[in-house]
């Protein structure tokens, strides 16, 4: 007989493990969550490059019904975040089936439920949530020769901690953020780097420090403190939305003072002019280091200001036609497959994949549900990301609103979102869209097909909240 369950979800990673906890807590022991990897966390499962770390507060990057008083810094580091999250999964952790892959699902009408197929046997349930991210898939490029390239060729979400990089020659591919996290650790180590950059990123001071006992036992000691400083951070972060509005004085004096970053730490004209970003700053996601330019600059690692075209032997070839030689290892830092999740295309719904739903670009009512997938909620899926603040803000605001859903489907209804509901929210982020710094350029954010911000919410995460944060009937199909 095929296990049913009353609640399945997909990705054991923030989004995931928020839900089940939630769920846990208002005694639901009818939850299962399928997890493809052999660890809980998401992407801090996937990402131990050295150097990865997370660029929010930590005390805001953090559940606020399971808070960590602990925090070691201002910014913690990777494996610092993924301890915390299979710390706070140890309550569920039962309820997480580890190395099991979803291939398929399909709703079935007849029964009012989803068949759900993995690669470790089938299963049926009342509501499936998908909470697989957008930073699980790695973008491979498509680069003639790289296939055939004699030494190690990986992706920085696919790290080997075996990987020995002393004294070898290394090309990293990319200038984002985890490129600008990882190229410092490997000049560090002892790696002879050059990295590809295709466009220069914005970077902004990092100004990490670590707090003191002191503070740790204060958090620990005083809850209303310690959510005074979360309290703190929010607000200030927060602030930093105005400046992603084009024209305002804010997005004035925030590119100024990346240029001043830039300036003070790459003294040499001829770089600094190939590190000085053509964009506008928060087309892109900014990122923040303090010893990203330094290396540059003091020559310990080089930069080649064009893409990689192509791979010859063990030679990298540029777009400006320069050879980087004899090299030993490509570490591509070339980000992640954001304009849908492959298991897009295994979900049916009543007229089709979830995959030709979104052929124009990622669309959910709320953020949260497509219609003609009845009792099927995305969470961190269509602009449900944050160029500024805290991914958990938003993603405990869709935790609440599938919560208020999922009490209906308890109820035995189907809860399927109307598609006038869907087609106004997304024009309302359109409208949101217009004059901000992504509306015009080229970035990840954006839907490569229809042009669509289909990543980002175009609001601060106390709009999202108020906007998306209950579960309103009147808008789900009868």
């Amino acid at each position: 007989m095929t296990e049913h369950v009353g609640v399945c979800v997909v990705g054991a990673g923030i989004a995931g493990l928020g839900l089940a906890l939630r769920l846990a807590a208002e005694g639901r022991d009818d939850v299962v969550v399928l997890e493809r990897r052999g660890g809980v966390g998401g992407t801090w499962h996937d990402n131990v490059y050295p150097g990865a770390a997370c660029d929010i507060p930590a005390h805001l990057y953090s559940y606020s019904f399971a808070a960590n008083a602990d925090w070691s810094t201002r910014f913690p580091e990777g494996g610092e975040i993924r301890r915390y999250l299979e710390a706070v999964a140890a309550p569920i952790i039962d309820r997480v089936r580890l190395g099991t892959a979803v291939v398929g699902a399909r709703w079935d009408a007849g029964a009012a439920r989803w068949e759900v197929r993995t690669d470790r046997g089938d299963l049926t349930a009342d509501l499936l949530v998908l909470a697989v991210g957008r930073l699980a898939e790695p973008r491979i490029p498509e680069v003639p020769g790289l296939a055939a390239f004699p030494g190690p060729v990986l992706h920085t979400a696919r790290w080997s901690p075996d990987l020995v990089l002393a004294g070898r020659r290394v090309a990293v591919v990319g200038s984002g953020a985890s490129s600008v996290q990882l190229v410092p650790r490997l000049v560090e180590a002892g790696a002879d780097v050059t990295v590809l950059q295709r466009s220069a990123p914005w970077v902004l001071p990092r100004g990490d420090r670590a707090y003191s006992p002191a503070e740790r036992a204060r958090f620990a000691a005083d809850d209303a403190h310690r959510a005074a400083h979360r309290a703190d951070l929010l607000a200030a972060q927060e602030d930093g939305f105005a400046a992603r509005r084009l024209g305002s004085p804010e997005l004035v004096a925030l590119r100024s003072a990346a240029l001043a970053h830039l300036a003070e730490q790459v003294p040499d004209g001829e770089l600094r002019a190939a590190l000085t970003p053509s964009a506008e700053i928060g087309c892109k996601r900014i990122t923040l280091s303090d010893d990203f330019y330094p290396a540059l600059a003091a020559g310990r690692a080089r930069l080649e200001p064009s893409a990689l075209v192509a791979v010859d032997g063990s030679a990298a070839v540029a777009a400006s036609g320069r050879r980087v030689a004899d090299l030993d290892a490509i570490v591509l830092a070339t980000g992640f497959v954001t304009e849908r999740p492959p298991i897009a295309a295994a979900v049916h719904g009543t007229a089709g994949t979830l995959a030709d739903a979104w052929r124009d670009g990622m669309r959910a009512y709320a953020s949260v549900a497509v219609p003609g997938f009845p009792n099927l909620f995305v969470l961190d899926g269509p602009n449900a990301a944050l160029s500024h603040n805290s991914a958990f803000l938003v993603i405990e605001a869709q935790i609440d609103h599938v919560l208020g859903a999922a009490a209906h489907v308890r109820r035995g209804r189907v809860v399927e979102v109307a598609a006038a509901a869907e087609a106004a929210y997304t024009a309302r982020v359109a409208e949101l869209s217009v004059g901000m710094v992504w509306s015009g350029c080229d970035s990840w954010y954006r839907d490569a097909a229809s042009g669509r911000l289909t990543v980002l919410w175009p609001g601060t995460a106390e709009s999202f909240c108020a906007a998306n944060g209950a579960f309103d009937p009147a808008a789900y199909a009868a």
